[in-house]
């Protein structure tokens, strides 16, 4: 069995390729299912965020180029239009690589925390689906502990940076003083929570949820003095808003050209501060072109960001060591499999001739040759046969100049070769 991790990232395509190959909760379970469907994958589970799209499979010989097809078919997009954007990664690389991505080494946002908590309802949601087995549920499990550890042993997440933290920190450096604006967020997400937290945090004048689900919405709003609407509500509230920063889930833009014109009218074209942080956008990039509009997309942060990041790399370095260390861990376990197999096959070998040459003695206990006779018989035979494959393998090796079988024919069978020599 191979492992594969196969995806786009923030690093190697562009959000309006990231948001053509995402994967929304409605069509999760149905790709899953798709997926582990084709003849090479055996398990597999999807992971979707606005910066990145990740297959991770168990499969067999030739699953990477099924994969790369399934990927742009599942999508309605043509394969070479894709492909060039991909990255794919094998056995242990692909372990690596997704410790990487599970401890924030590998995110916008160096260490940022939100992507374990992506990465295990990713699981969640493969495992809610069966399309989980033992090699996926060892590795998830593996990768979880191994992402704590990175977070207890390292200063990784010890600076408040995040995509939700840079949004908002640009926002500081437009409006010096954010105690006279007004921040309308749409969605409720755990992105959107943060960046509430962040303006809430700043002093921000006044903040506005817009959510598809108005409960959620005002849940959220509640909690920093503010008020809940609806997604249709937006129109109507957008001329208040200085400050907009959009992630939701929806597989269209919630907020539109038109309506940014009508709201810049009303606003006597004062200036909106716009931060579109959703794959799939939620804003259209039309809106980019209105005068008066400064939109930033999740791409446009990484300057922002990088600010930030100073700090960080040092107990990057440390996460890296703890991850290659963990990372042949789960070889090791994964290369154990095949001992096991292998053992168990010899073991059934060595019970089958076992069996015969005991029937063997048995019946000439039966014809009435002495037990003593019989016992000899016994051990004999049966450790002819179980010495005999060996022992004529060990002799093509003498005869071919094999060393490395003789070496470790020593070590496994614990032999004192200085002993053997001195008494021939």
């Amino acid at each position: 069995m191979k492992l594969l991790a196969l995806g786009l990232n923030h690093k190697t395509a562009p959000v309006e390729i990231r948001e053509r190959l995402a994967f929304g909760p409605d069509i999760i379970a149905g790709a899953l299912r798709d997926l582990t469907g084709c003849d090479t994958i055996s398990e597999g589970v999807i992971l979707s965020t606005c910066n990145r799209t990740e297959l991770y499979c168990a499969g067999h010989d030739g699953a990477e180029e099924e994969v790369r097809r399934w990927l742009s078919s599942f999508h309605g997009l043509e394969h070479e239009r894709v492909d060039p954007f991909l990255y794919a990664y094998a056995d242990q690389d692909a372990v690596t690589h997704l410790l990487r991505v599970s401890s924030g080494l590998d995110s916008l946002v160096l260490g940022e925390p939100q992507i374990l908590g992506q990465v295990k309802a990713a699981h969640q949601t493969a495992t809610d689906c069966a399309s989980t087995g033992k090699l996926l549920g060892r590795l998830f499990q593996h990768t979880f502990s191994v992402a704590k550890t990175v977070r207890t042993e390292t200063a990784i997440g010890s600076s408040p940076v995040s995509v939700a933290f840079a949004a908002v920190n640009l926002a500081r450096q437009i409006f010096s003083d954010l105690s006279q604006q007004t921040a309308l967020l749409i969605g409720a997400g755990e992105t959107i929570e943060l960046a509430a937290r962040h303006l809430h945090h700043n002093g921000v004048g006044r903040i506005i949820v817009a959510n598809r689900t108005v409960e959620r919405a005002h849940d959220l709003a509640a909690q920093f003095d503010g008020f809940a609407i609806s997604l249709t509500e937006i129109a109507n509230h957008l001329p208040d808003a200085d400050i907009v920063i959009a992630s939701t889930a929806s597989p269209l833009p919630v907020l539109g050209k038109g309506t940014v014109e009508s709201a810049l009218k009303k606003r006597k074209h004062r200036p909106i501060f716009m931060v579109d942080i959703a794959v799939p956008r939620d804003i259209e990039a039309e809106v980019g072109e209105l005068s008066d509009v400064y939109l930033y997309t999740i791409d446009d942060l990484q300057g922002v960001i990088d600010e930030s990041l100073r700090s960080r790399q040092a107990a990057a370095e440390q996460a890296e060591e703890i991850i290659a260390f963990h990372s042949g861990e789960f070889m090791a376990w994964l290369r154990s499999l095949d001992a096991a197999g292998l053992i168990q096959d010899y073991r059934q070998r060595a019970e089958e001739l076992r069996d015969e040459v005991l029937a063997r003695a048995k019946r000439q206990l039966e014809a009435g040759k002495p037990p003593a006779e019989v016992l000899n018989f016994l051990a004999h035979t049966l450790t002819n046969k179980l010495l005999h494959a060996p022992s004529s393998r060990l002799r093509q090796a003498a005869r071919d100049g094999d060393a490395d079988i003789l070496d470790a024919a020593n070590e496994l069978f614990q032999l004192d070769q200085s002993r053997l020599n001195a008494n021939p």
